[in-house]
């Protein structure tokens, strides 16, 4: 099933690409990309009650003018169709590995792989103030099962160069994720302490999040952030959440990134 998912998403990506609407000068005009990163404050591993210090990249790639509205939640990800209400394209995720060495009560579970999540996205820009934006992706080699988040923006502009934006988000995935970064098989369990368990697929998380960004000049920009997610269904009735770990997840960071040009005609 997993080879399946692959070969779709790849075959998805090379039909949206090779078809003629986008091969015929499609790399022609102006286009942007934004580079950057942030420096995070989150916990060690999602469901932990310990933190640590985290750095994620920030990459986005598209036709025209750079978008309206961007989020730290925004994997990195090429716009193929890109108009003024909607936003599509590939998207692709890093997974970092996870094993003992993480957090203490990793101890006595299976190691995760690093590894990555490639799919799609969709931005829709509801009105001139509010995007909302979904992302599904398919993990390759750290899990094999589907992600999909959700996330709805409401920003405003309360200075000509600074802005605020907070929104709800949720997140939904398969059992091929839940089951490995929440299950506990008898092996793990008796290595562990942890009760069994074996979870489905459903919502894993719901919470907000907020940002203030500033435009420090044309092509610079700074933000600083924060993001509470609950753990929710298979997720928080994890043993591991439940015996070793937190439903309450919470980030904070800051950020910076630089947007430049590229003219193909």
């Amino acid at each position: 099933m997993n080879g399946l998912r692959i070969a779709a998403v790849i075959a998805a990506s090379s039909a949206l690409w090779s078809s003629p609407a986008l091969a015929d000068g499609f790399f022609s005009g102006n286009w942007y990309i934004t580079l950057g990163g942030s420096g995070i404050s989150a916990p060690t591993f999602e469901g932990s009650k310990d933190r640590k210090l985290f750095f994620q990249p920030i990459i986005s790639v598209g036709r025209g003018g750079a978008p309206r509205f961007s989020s730290r939640n925004d994997n990195p990800s090429v716009a193929i169709y890109d108009t003024d209400v909607l936003r599509a394209g590939v998207v692709g995720k890093f997974v970092r590995p996870r094993d003992a060495g993480t957090d203490d009560a990793l101890r006595g579970l299976s190691e995760v792989k690093w590894g990555a999540e490639l799919g799609g996205f969709a931005d829709v820009y509801v009105t001139d103030w509010m995007r909302a934006r979904g992302e599904v992706r398919q993990g390759i080699r750290a899990h094999d099962g589907l992600v999909a988040d959700v996330a709805v923006d409401a920003f405003a502009d309360i200075a000509p160069d600074l802005r605020v934006s907070a929104g709800p988000r949720m997140t939904f995935a398969t059992s091929g994720y839940t089951t490995t970064y929440y299950g506990v098989d008898a092996a793990e369990s008796a290595a562990s302490g942890l009760s069994q368990y074996s979870p489905d697929g459903g919502v894993t998380s719901y919470g907000a999040g907020g940002a203030i960004t500033w435009n420090a000049t044309e092509k610079i920009t700074m933000s600083a952030f924060t993001e509470y997610k609950r753990l929710a269904g298979p997720a928080a009735d994890s043993s591991l959440v439940r015996q070793k770990g937190s439903e309450n997840q919470l980030l904070v960071g800051v950020s910076a990134s630089y947007r430049f040009g590229v003219s193909f005609d």
